[in-house]
């Protein structure tokens, strides 16, 4: 099976003040369509580098960075744009929503933005919001601000959804309605799903999890039996 996304050695070095940094080294590792892949590793090890390459909001040094066969890496600035804005949907730590605008407003903020949006009202119903749509940002709760940045990632129809951190400032049980809301669109709807995270204990839900270490690829585990985020205990 040809893989979806695939990275062939990879490196990205940063350099200023006299001060070079290895930021990723040699990185090469596969990821077949419709899989969820946790990317786990330690703060510096170079996960936030990578998802920021494989997002198209950082260029790499050396190295080449496929998607569906595409050399995304060898992209100028504006297929760049195109896909950030077309291919990629992303999910952040601290949910970047627009204050000013209801939930319902910032997922069609998203939705306007690209060519076959899926409906944000249907979206917001999907991630359990909606009763909550007409809402501000201020008037929602951390998970359920949470989960409107991931309708309005979904809002793009991504090839690629990506996840940095989605579970980082959320508590326990929150963050695990947040996990099971990414594994339960995985599945049902075929979408490609890369979380970085350095907490271990999400790792059983992945089909696919990548170590980071320094900068390198530590080991990479096959999960032929994922695990319901329902069974996670942390």
């Amino acid at each position: 099976m040809k893989p979806f996304v695939r990275l062939e050695n990879v490196c990205k070095v940063y350099e200023g003040d006299g001060v070079r940094v290895e930021a990723l080294r040699n990185v090469s590792f596969e990821i077949q369509r419709g899989e969820i892949c946790v990317i786990i590793g330690q703060s510096g090890a170079g996960k936030t580098t990578l998802l920021n390459i494989l997002g198209g909001m950082d260029t790499l040094t050396s190295g080449k960075v496929f998607l569906e066969g595409e050399e995304i890496s060898a992209y100028g600035k504006m297929k760049l744009t195109a896909y950030r804005r077309f291919d990629i949907g992303f999910v952040f730590q601290f949910y970047n929503l627009i204050p000013n605008l209801t939930a319902l407003e910032n997922v069609e903020l998203a939705a306007q933005l690209v060519r076959s949006p899926i409906s944000p009202a249907k979206l917001l119903a999907d991630v359990g919001l909606a009763d909550r749509m007409h809402n501000f940002p201020a008037q929602l709760s951390g998970g359920e601000q949470q989960r409107v940045s991931i309708a309005r990632a979904l809002a793009k129809n991504p090839k690629l959804l990506l996840c940095d951190e989605p579970t980082g400032a959320l508590d326990y049980n929150t963050g695990k309605q947040i996990l099971k809301l990414l594994q339960e669109t995985s599945r049902e709807t075929g979408m490609t799903i890369i979380i970085i995270t350095h907490n271990q204990a999400i790792t059983p839900i992945a089909d696919r999890v990548i170590t980071m270490r320094s900068g390198r690829v530590h080991r990479i585990a096959i999960n032929d039996n994922p695990r319901p985020v329902e069974l996670l205990e942390w």
